[in-house]
């Protein structure tokens, strides 16, 4: 019996201790200890001392060193009288707790400064104006230009091959919104690496309402244009495309279908006033992912083709490359200069397995990659939470502001960028112009009465070095032959335009418009020239200038008798 009753008051208060919801008596029953307390706190009722000692205290006494668990913060005669200060107090409390929390978060998210120093967000120096650049640009191209572009049907040679003119190309009638355009910069890759997130952090949206959806899902399945705009506003892609100031109208041709897969976004960004960034859905190695229902891959060949920085995206756990990807990367082919290659997330792998697969994206990318040099591959964390522990922060830092830097020459010469363009696009029409007539010519010379039109150019077409097309044009033109396109090509092209749809160039002259080769080649070799190097010095070309545009001279026809 005495053995019994030692242990029965051993494990009594232990068992009182445990209990998860002490019950008290009282005159009605019995009555949870919590709101007994509270009750009796706020009424200032005598008897809680006494039932607290009935329930507490020899338990107290057999463990020294534990206090009670029902320990009011004032007696109950305090709490009598002052039972509104007790709220407040408990109020303060929590205030004080959710301003720590707050200041934690802050201090987890990462610095922005070296954003805002290398895009030089801070300044308070207008945007440049470059609109008297930009006009003359436009009249340059629309004069001289386009006319000689249409007239040979150049985008449709651009239209059946890729390789017949690798790189970035204009429209087959391209508007003054291209023309004018900022520079844009397109995000590819697989679903889910970070592009989204990548764009919010480098425009500080996130916690925003203008930051863009993001998630470990596949989550962008739109085509997304973020653009500058006095306050956030969404706008549907068949108005994108219905508006022809904006650069996206020759969209429409990719279908209804698509445009509803089009979206663009305005945001009241410093950053975005010089730039305009290109979201894209990611990459599924997926064959009912695939069917998208529109041309997914002529949509992408649009927007690289105008795109000046191309930001292609990986992550550590998407580095296999499927039929997709590998399609993506045969579209980039001659832009490698404009790729930069990111992998992403990088902080969330050890030393050993990050420098493993550093290795394994070369090596998946090397056999799509047709260049001597390798690719330089950017690896960082692109996104607003600090770095992980215990990982290499100054490398990725410097990473960063490595494309950060990329990112803002891209911005700077954004001007001088575009007329090196116009003036590029401008030698790719003139040298496609020049085949197309002496295909023309050859076709001529062989054609007699007997013989039958198909069959000759067909010949002509099959092997044009018989015939010296290619050759000749080397050598009676200034041409480099590096700059000649994928023979290939002119079979689709004359395939669906007949040759017998063409004027020879020495036909193409007017009066009053002069002649489309000699315009061209003014062009190229004095209007554009000169255009650049008043952008290098500074200097705004007046627009109504003679002496740049040439307006005094009496227009020249090799065909009328002097």
């Amino acid at each position: 019996m005495k053995g019994l009753g030692l242990f029965c008051c051993c494990v009594a208060p232990l068992l009182l201790l445990g209990t998860a919801e002490l019950q008290v008596s009282a005159p009605d029953g019995t009555e949870d200890a919590a709101s007994l307390a509270e009750g009796h706190l706020l009424s200032g009722d005598p008897s809680l001392a006494q039932k607290e000692g009935m329930l507490y205290g020899d338990a107290a006494a057999q463990l020294p060193g534990k206090g009670l668990l029902l320990q009011p913060a004032v007696s109950h005669r305090d709490a009598h009288r002052e039972p509104h200060a007790m709220a407040s107090a408990g109020l303060e409390a929590h205030a004080d707790i959710s301003e720590e929390g707050e200041d934690a978060r802050e201090a987890a998210l990462r610095d922005r400064s070296h954003i805002e120093n290398t895009l030089k967000l801070k300044e308070d120096k207008p945007v440049d104006d470059y609109s008297a650049t930009l006009q003359r640009l436009r009249k340059i191209y629309h004069s001289a230009i386009k006319p000689l572009e249409q007239s040979y049907k150049y985008n449709e040679l651009r239209q059946h091959e890729i390789t017949a003119y690798p790189g970035r190309t204009l429209g087959s009638s391209a508007t003054d919104g291209e023309i004018t355009s900022k520079p844009m910069v397109l995000f590819l890759g697989p679903w889910s690496v970070g592009k989204s997130t990548m764009i919010n952090y480098l425009l500080g949206l996130d916690d925003t309402p203008y930051q863009l959806y993001t998630g470990a899902e596949p989550t962008t399945s739109e085509f997304t244009v973020i653009m500058h705009g006095p306050k956030l506003k969404t706008i549907e892609g068949i108005v994108m495309a219905a508006d022809s100031a904006r650069s996206f109208s020759p969209l429409e041709k990719f279908g209804q279908n698509f445009l509803e897969k089009l979206i663009g976004i305005e945001v009241p960004h410093k950053l975005l006033e010089r730039v305009t960034f290109v979201d894209t859905p990611g990459i599924i190695e997926n064959r009912k992912q695939q069917e998208r229902g529109y041309p997914f891959n002529d949509v992408c060949q649009w927007f690289i083709d105008r795109a000046d920085l191309i930001f292609v995206v990986f992550d550590p756990t998407k580095l296999d490359v499927g039929l997709e990807l590998e399609m993506l990367f045969r579209q980039l082919k001659g832009r490698e200069s404009q790729i930069r290659i990111i992998l992403n997330k990088a902080d969330s792998l050890a030393t050993q397995e990050l420098m493993r697969v550093y290795g394994a994206l070369f090596w998946s990318l090397a056999p799509l990659i047709n260049v001597t040099e390798p690719p330089r591959v950017y690896v960082s964390s692109f996104w607003a939470p600090d770095y992980q522990p215990d990982t290499h922060r100054d490398l990725f830092l410097k990473e960063e502001i490595s494309l950060l830097e990329d990112l803002n020459q891209v911005i700077e010469n954004r001007l001088e960028n575009k007329i090196a363009f116009i003036r590029q696009h401008a030698i790719r029409v003139r040298i496609h112009a020049l085949l197309v007539d002496r295909y023309l010519q050859t076709y001529k010379d062989k054609m007699t009465f007997f013989s039958d039109g198909e069959l000759v150019f067909k010949d002509i077409v099959e092997d044009p070095d018989k015939f010296y097309i290619f050759k000749s044009i080397l050598a009676k033109t200034n041409v480099s032959k590096f700059d000649l396109p994928n023979r290939e090509a002119y079979k689709d092209f004359f395939g669906i335009n007949p040759i017998s749809s063409f004027k020879l160039l020495a036909q193409q002259c007017s009066y009053m418009g002069g002649c489309f080769l000699e315009k061209i080649e003014k062009a190229i070799t004095h209007e554009l020239p000169d255009l650049l190097g008043s952008v290098g010095l500074g200097k705004k070309p007046s627009v109504l200038s003679c002496d740049t545009t040439g307006c005094g001279e009496t227009p020249k026809n090799r065909y009328k008798k002097h």
